[in-house]
Parts: C-alpha cells; sequence; structure tokens
C-alpha cells in the first residue's frame, strides 16, 4: 500500500511536449510509472514516442481523464501558466495534481487553493515548488529520483526537495511507503498535516519522518495535530538552525519573523509532544533507524 499514488494510479503530464515536461516524464516511465498521456492543447492529436513508448496529447485534462481513465496530473508548465493548469485540473476532477513548478506566484496559488476549495476540495494539490510524490516500487509523480530507495514501511513528508531525497537515502536500506515533498512556498496544497493523517490511516506506514523548514507556523501546528492524532512514532529534522532572522532563505516561505518561525521554536514544539528531533538530516535518519530496529 501507500497514500495517494499506487501502483494503480494513472498518471498524466500538462506539459508533456515541453523540455521538463519530456525530460521526466521518461524518467517516471523508467521508473514503472504508468503515464497514459500528456496535455497541450497546440499539439493534441499527435504522439510522443519515450523510447518505445507512444503516449497520446490530449487538447484538456478532461479529455485525457475520458480517454485514459488518468486520475492523477504532475504539471510542468511555466509559472504564468500554472494558474490555468491547475484551474483545468479542477475542472475536469482529475483525484491528484502535482505542481512541479516553481516561482508560482503567491497570489496564483491562493487563487487556484481557493477554487479548489470552492468546488469542495475534489482534488488533492501537492505543490507548487515541490518534488512531487514517489510510492517507491509502485509509482513516482514527479521529480523524486526513482533509484535511491526501495520500498519499505516509512512515511516521509518534507517541505525540501533535497532533503527528501536525503532522508530516503539515508534509510534506503529499510525503505518507504511513500515520500511526498510538499513544496516551501507560503501557500500549498497539501500541509504536513494533511500527509501525518494520511500516513497515520495507512496500515503499510509504521512510522513517519517529517521535514520542515524555518517560516511560517506549520511545523507547530503539525506538532499539535501529532499530539492529538498521531499514535505511529514520528522523528523530525528542521532545516534552517544557522539562518539569519529578516533574511529569506531559498524557499519563499522559509522567513524568520521575530521569534517565530526559528528552527529551535519548531523543534521546542515537536519535541513537547514526543517527537524525536535531529540535528542533521544523518541524525535524524539515526533516530528513525533505532525506531524501526526497536520495532
Amino acid at each position: 500500500m501507500a497514500i495517494w499514488l499506487t501502483k494503480d494510479s494513472k498518471v498524466i503530464v500538462q506539459g508533456m511536449t515541453g523540455s521538463e515536461g519530456s525530460k521526466h516524464t521518461r524518467r517516471m516511465l523508467a521508473a514503472g510509472t504508468t503515464v497514459v498521456g500528456g496535455v497541450n492543447p497546440r499539439k493534441a492529436g499527435q504522439t510522443v514516442d519515450f523510447d518505445g513508448t507512444e503516449l497520446p496529447v490530449f487538447a484538456s485534462v478532461a479529455d485525457a481523464m475520458k480517454e485514459t481513465g488518468a486520475d492523477v496530473t504532475v504539471i510542468f508548465v511555466p509559472p504564468q501558466f500554472t494558474k490555468g493548469a491547475v484551474v483545468e485540473a479542477i475542472d475536469a476532477g482529475i483525484p491528484l495534481a502535482v505542481v512541479i513548478t516553481e516561482g508560482v506566484p503567491v497570489h496564483d496559488t491562493a487563487a487556484f487553493w481557493a477554487y479548489n476549495v470552492a468546488k469542495g476540495e475534489q482534488t488533492r494539490i501537492i505543490g507548487p515548488n515541490c518534488p512531487g510524490i514517489a510510492s517507491p516500487g509502485a509509482s513516482n509523480a514527479g521529480i523524486i529520483p526513482a533509484d535511491i530507495t526501495g520500498a519499505g514501511r516509512i512515511g516521509l513528508v518534507s517541505k525540501s526537495g533535497t532533503l527528501t531525497y536525503q532522508m530516503m537515502y539515508e534509510l534506503r536500506d529499510i525503505g518507504f511507503s511513500t515520500c511526498v515533498g510538499i513544496g516551501g512556498d507560503p501557500i500549498i496544497g497539501t500541509t504536513h498535516i494533511d500527509a501525518l493523517a494520511a500516513f497515520e490511516a495507512d496500515p503499510d506506514t509504521d512510522a513517519i519522518v517529517m521535514i520542515g523548514e524555518i517560516g511560517g507556523d506549520a511545523e507547530e501546528r503539525a506538532a499539535d495535530f501529532i499530539k492529538a492524532n498521531v499514535t505511529k512514532p514520528v522523528v523530525g529534522y528542521i532545516a534552517g538552525f544557522t539562518a539569519p532572522p529578516g533574511k529569506t532563505m531559498g524557499h519563499a516561505g522559509a522567513i524568520i519573523s521575530g521569534s517565530a518561525g526559528t528552527a529551535e521554536a519548531k523543534k521546542e514544539a515537536l519535541e513537547a509532544v514526543g517527537v524525536k528531533v535531529g540535528k542533521t538530516p544523518t541524525e535524524t535518519a539515526k533516530l528513525m533507524r533505532e525506531i524501526m530496529s526497536a520495532g
């Protein structure tokens, strides 16, 4: 099992014919993902050859879903077109939309998220500015490397793409049920809490790694949620212990304001509810290793 993305998921790619979209479509296919087509209104009716796999191009997400039964879309379109692409996916009612694009204006993300809420949140949005979601051995939707870990029983949710990869690699011998990169923008679709709830409910996930970073209060809110709702062991890591206050670090959402949003404050909030927090990614992996060996 896995959360949100399984071996049965049928994936389409919005922007499949572009340079990034085609490159990562090829990677996803190589990872065993069932990619069933792409969307580009200007190239509808054409097919694209990916090393012997011919994929059709559709005019819209709705057409692609009707013809292929797709239930996941991965969005690789430029920032100025991302809002329109996500709205199209929402209108089509696709269950999962993975928005890889970085540099999406925050007001565009706010607009398409509000639109999704108004439509009843039928579509789960992951991202934007994220590496996507991978269920090792089953499916891979996005840009997460497919060969750095195997299937296992750890769930991973992370704001940081590179730290997602590092944690997967550090615990590769134990393996993961699903790894979710939620992105580090100020407004994102799927949150730490959403992933924690899904992992808690997943019978094939035994423990959870949660990677946060400075800025905002998402990790503090996640700590409250863990205290009230999560029975499985959770270990954490907060990126940004050495970040200077008032300076944006990497992600648009990674900025400390006064005492709010600091790595230390987040660490304290998590430890207060029983989450073990590592000082480095490697120490965090060691904490998880101890939990899994004890279990």
